[in-house]
């Protein structure tokens, strides 16, 4: 089977690519109203770029030719907060997609606890077993809705225990990762080489 590019829509594109480029890792944003409100949405399309300085990068991609919230807030004051979620806070990252009225926090729907940021104002998920504090760096616009933020990571914040000789023992961070549709995976089988 062949499809031309040309030949499908923006929804057919996504249900595609989304099917294939799995597992994806997902930036649980945290960016702060510009009245104060928290906002937490998800992001699978997430990864770093660089090390020296140390650099994340995520797609947003508007809704219904809408900029998205989190577009929206890091513009508006430069910063954001990256958090990896494990797979007991699966139900409230997935609850914090849907589509809320931009004087609706996330966080305070879902109930879920902030803790404070070490260089920003905006906070992060208490729950998380990593995150990022970040600066905006850039944001670089594709095709007709998709924007790219890039970050420069100022402050880790890792959960005690998770660091070992210098690295992150994954299997103990339990990340989510994102699939096609409306599906979700664990880790599986972890092989050393």
């Amino acid at each position: 089977m062949q499809i031309s590019a040309e030949s499908l829509s923006a929804e057919q594109a996504y249900r595609l690519l989304s099917g294939v480029v799995v597992p994806r890792p997902i930036a649980w944003v945290t960016t702060l109203s510009p009245n104060g409100k928290v906002n937490a949405a998800p992001f699978s399309a997430f990864t770093f770029l660089s090390t020296e300085p140390p650099m994340i990068g995520f797609g947003v991609t508007h809704r219904e030719g809408r900029v998205k919230d989190t577009e929206r807030n890091i513009r508006s004051h430069g910063e954001f907060a990256v958090n990896i979620a494990d797979t007991g806070m699966l139900a409230a990252l997935h609850k914090s997609s849907e589509a809320l009225p931009i004087e609706v926090s996330e966080v305070e729907l879902l109930e879920l606890e902030l803790a404070d940021s070490l260089r920003l104002r905006t906070p992060r998920l208490a729950g998380a077993p990593v995150s990022f504090e970040c600066r905006a760096a850039d944001m670089i616009s594709f095709g007709r809705w998709h924007v790219f933020v890039v970050g420069e990571i100022l402050v880790f914040h890792i959960r005690d225990g998770l660091m070992v000789d210098g690295k992150i023992e994954t299997a103990a961070l339990n990340p989510i990762a994102r699939i096609g549709g409306p599906f979700y995976a664990e880790l599986g089988k972890i092989t050393v080489v």
